[in-house]
């Protein structure tokens, strides 16, 4: 029994992951509890931060108001204090990002050990694997948010700007002390990437490689380029395809899929576009491009903007001209 099931899971891994991974659903088992946990944790508090993110106004009319009359005392004041709460909420999804980092390194230890094959992994461990699949969904949709929102970089200049001529006057900022000159330099970097959750996580995920010499590189890209083939078998197999139970979860796992093929691409040294990669690039795409368009431009064009390697020379032309924007 035991050699069938070797050889059952071998076909499984040389036909690319065909299997239902249950994003809905799945439950941890007794040996994952403490990781999921702790990796709940994280995602209950992702929840909120998708929700403050999507309501956060910005402070622009009060911060043109305050630049057109330099010299009038209430406006500067009213400026500053729509300026401070949000510069704390801005605090808080940096911080958060921090978390997220933990919480990936976490699921990293148990997907990626040389225990079993990628694929026995996340067919094993389909709690896990969910949750992953959530910090990806989580990743992606922050940073779609962040992109359509100058309101964030603009508030934060102004912030700083702010500060600094307090400082120069030896005036108190008073509740802007909050954010110390470090944690602002750091928020700067941060916000200043085009998809900073995005930036947390591959660099998050190349330092767990560094930092863990003795699991191989390809335990981990293996492990990312599975769960896109996972994603992509489910998403074109109308029996799995039927077994979700809402429609949000098509768009769940089409941006997990992109989520995981741009994290590979930033972590194997050669890419996610070139032959030899595990991904089936084309057969990705081309999943994409079935879907109504308003529902995956912006998972086309963080393919498009965000991976690392597509304009390589490597990168066959027929990728390339599948990513041409219509």
């Amino acid at each position: 029994m035991g050699n069938l099931i070797k050889v059952l899971t071998r076909d499984i891994d040389n036909n690319g992951g065909n299997f239902f991974l249950d994003f809905e659903n799945a439950q941890p088992s007794h040996s994952e509890t403490a990781v999921w946990d702790e990796v709940n944790q994280t995602l209950t508090e992702a929840r909120l931060v998708l929700e403050d993110l999507q309501t956060y106004r910005g402070a622009g009319e009060e911060i043109r108001q305050a630049i057109q009359s330099p010299g009038v005392e209430g406006v500067q004041e009213k400026a500053w204090s729509a300026v401070v709460p949000l510069v704390g909420k801005l605090k808080t999804f940096y911080e958060f990002s921090q978390k997220l980092e933990s919480s990936l390194r976490s699921l990293l230890d148990v997907l990626t050990s040389s225990a079993l094959t990628p694929t026995q992994h996340l067919e094993q461990k389909q709690s896990l694997a969910r949750q992953f699949a959530h910090i990806l969904h989580f990743t992606l949709r922050f940073d779609e948010l962040k992109m359509t929102n100058p309101a964030i970089q603009n508030d934060f200049s102004y912030y700083r700007r702010t500060i600094s001529r307090m400082r120069i006057n030896n005036l108190s900022g008073n509740a802007g002390n909050e954010v110390n000159n470090e944690l602002a330099n750091r928020m700067s970097l941060f916000y200043a990437s085009a998809t900073p959750m995005l930036k947390t996580l591959s660099d998050a995920t190349s330092k767990f490689v560094s930092d863990n010499p003795d699991v191989p590189l390809e335990n981990t890209t293996d492990c990312l380029s599975t769960m896109a083939s996972v994603c992509k078998v489910m998403l074109e197999t109308p029996e799995y395809r039927s077994r979700f139970a809402s429609e949000e979860t098509v768009l769940f796992c089409l941006r997990v899929m992109v989520g995981v093929i741009i994290l590979y691409d930033h972590v194997h040294p050669a890419g996610a576009f070139v032959k030899t990669c595990n991904i089936d690039m084309k057969g990705c795409i081309r999943v994409l491009k079935e879907q109504p368009p308003s529902s995956v431009e912006g998972l086309l064009n963080a393919l498009r903007y965000t991976t690392k390697h597509l304009n390589d020379e490597a990168t066959s032309k027929q990728i390339k001209n599948m990513l041409l924007p219509n």
